[in-house]
């Protein structure tokens, strides 16, 4: 309840913020439907949409270091957004929301001299690069606000580009590893072996970026008069970790596409 409070509280603090110039509404509104004709006449749009998110948090390109995927598991990750739109011509317009959703994946990869840090099932500690198999969960959850300018090519179809910024509510990465072996130090070092079931895990949850932003581009095309299906693509463009994070040697990126419902009021 209190990230639906949120998130509508959000929305209109945007909405008044960026449409300030507007004529002020009565102080009385007759009813709801009278209130969306004002809305309406002055090329104001409201949006609530719910869909699922499917994608990875990924290196680009992928180094040498990962060297196989053995399993992708996209996992039940929901988004549920909230939009004001302002249209300033037939065909374009601004949009700015408030979105609450989760990303997050599990793999299983085959990698060389991959960075790592990790505790051995006897409770040791243990530095150095891996070779064999990793298995890595992502489960993060997001307070996102879309920016993004639209376009209308056609009266049923809607282009939008833009740019989105997330505060991470809630981020979890974590995993173990398996059938392989660790080169304590560097790729020279001593060699720890792990075979049949031994496993040791590692968790970089706290290394985890707090604030995150990245592009934003999507279609959506209008069904009925109320009710839209879209799908949009939002690409990282900053790290997942905290610049000083060394331990992975290069910058992961959550690249996702949300595919889901509209209904526009």
């Amino acid at each position: 309840m209190k990230k639906i409070i949120s998130l509508l509280f959000l929305v209109s603090v945007f909405s008044a913020t960026l449409f300030a110039n507007e004529p002020a509404a009565p102080e009385t509104i007759p009813d709801r439907s009278s209130g969306l004709i004002r809305s309406s006449l002055k090329g104001l749009e409201y949006r609530l949409k719910a869909g699922l998110n499917v994608g990875g948090t990924s290196p680009l390109p992928l180094p040498n270091e990962i060297r196989k995927l053995n399993k992708y598991d996209p996992t039940l990750q929901i988004a549920i957004e909230g939009d004001v739109v302002k249209w300033f011509t037939p065909r374009w317009g601004l949009l700015v929301g408030a979105r609450l959703e989760n990303k997050g994946m599990r793999t299983d990869a085959n990698v060389k001299n991959y960075g790592m840090k990790m505790i051995a099932e006897d409770g040791g500690k243990m530095e150095g690069y891996w070779t064999g198999n990793v298995v890595t969960e992502v489960q993060n959850s997001y307070l996102s606000i879309p920016v993004a300018a639209l376009w209308k090519p056609s009266p049923r179809w809607e282009l939008k580009g833009g740019a989105f910024f997330s505060y991470v509510t809630k981020g979890h990465f974590s995993g173990h590893v398996y059938e392989g072996y660790l080169r304590e130090g560097d790729p020279t070092g001593t060699k720890v072996e792990f075979e049949g079931n031994s496993i040791a895990t590692y968790d970089f949850s706290s290394e985890l970026r707090k604030f995150q932003w990245g592009a934003e581009l999507g279609a959506q095309w209008r069904a009925y008069k109320h009710l839209s299906i879209y799908a949009d693509l939002t690409w990282g463009l900053m790290d997942i970790f905290k610049s000083d994070f060394r331990t992975i040697s290069f910058d992961m990126y959550p690249i996702y596409m949300n595919f889901g419902f509209a209904y526009i009021f």
